[in-house]
């Protein structure tokens, strides 16, 4: 069975669709309480760390998480008053993740542009999984 419809033409309408963060400006919303930033790359690409602060809902898993029908339902997508900005290693999941999350309703989502990989490239602040454990204690 031909594409009819490739990845990039899917992440080019998501982008025109979506609201899209540079790094620069989810530095500056870090840690604003009313922003919430969602890892949802795989969990095996963790290794090398997450943004501070960033709740992590495995690609996979996100639109069963943000459902309040769903079983999987996760609380903290409940807050209407919360913007979530979601990324993940370069950009493309997380557009099309905000799209999809747009399509199931939410308003107060967006993405960051360059994803993980332009973070850590620009020497931009990273939480270690060892550090984030030691928090949780």
């Amino acid at each position: 069975m031909p594409i009819i419809k490739g990845f990039r033409a899917l992440v080019d309408e998501a982008l025109a669709e979506v609201k899209t963060y540079s790094i620069d400006e989810v530095l500056h919303v870090l840690n604003e309480p009313k922003v919430q930033i969602v890892d949802i790359r795989d969990p095996r690409e963790l290794a090398n760390g997450l943004l501070p602060g960033a709740f992590h809902a495995p690609r996979g898993m996100l639109e069963f998480w943000v459902d309040p029908e769903s079983p999987y339902f996760k609380p903290i997508f409940a807050n209407e008053a919360t913007e979530f900005i979601l990324y993940c290693g370069g950009g493309w999941r997380s557009a099309l993740a905000a799209k999809a999350l747009q399509d199931m309703g939410m308003a107060n989502v967006a993405h960051m542009d360059g994803g993980f990989a332009e973070w850590s490239k620009l020497g931009c602040p990273v939480e270690t999984l060892e550090a984030r454990k030691a928090k949780k204690g």
